[in-house]
């Protein structure tokens, strides 16, 4: 039996950890660094991965091959990094604000370029937060940590 725990309000606290993180990601070693980063900080939700700039945007919009959306839910928080095969990273976050579906997607840029221009532009395009991958593995795991934490304590439109 699973068990939940309860606000002041009634709401099922647990509701967050069935919630489909996508992380869009083109280098299998920084996959494996988000997925052992996740195991490590014990993060519960469904991870699924994507490649590629215009898979992300074909997997968010439904078209086929994901267009079965039991098999290939709709995330709540996209992890995006800018260095992708087709579209990059902005172009990603550009179309996915100009989605009204998609409006309120957590979208967290997870990218190397420390650029303040890159900054910039993405908070600009309406990304939510921007994070550099840390070098050290265990930094990475206390930034995903933080990063889930942060994330169970906010109220998204999409999750009320």
């Amino acid at each position: 039996m699973e068990s939940s725990l309860t606000d002041n309000h009634g709401t099922n606290m647990n509701r967050f950890e069935k919630q489909t993180f996508l992380l869009v990601e083109a280098h299998e070693h920084d996959v494996r660094f988000v997925k052992e980063a996740f195991y490590n900080a014990e993060i519960p939700n469904p991870l699924r991965v994507i490649n590629g700039g215009d898979e992300a945007i074909a997997y968010l919009a439904g078209a086929s091959p994901y267009n079965d959306r039991i098999s290939h839910p709709l995330p709540s928080v996209l992890l995006l990094d800018f260095n992708l095969p087709g579209k990059n990273g902005f172009e990603v976050i550009d179309w996915v604000r100009r989605q009204p579906a998609l409006k309120s997607l957590v979208i967290i840029a997870l990218t190397d370029s420390e650029l303040r221009a890159d900054v910039q532009r993405a908070y600009d395009l309406g990304v939510n937060s921007y994070l550099t991958k840390p070098g050290l593995f265990t930094d990475f795991v206390k930034s995903m940590r933080s990063l889930y934490g942060w994330l169970r304590l906010c109220h998204f439109p999409h999750l009320c």
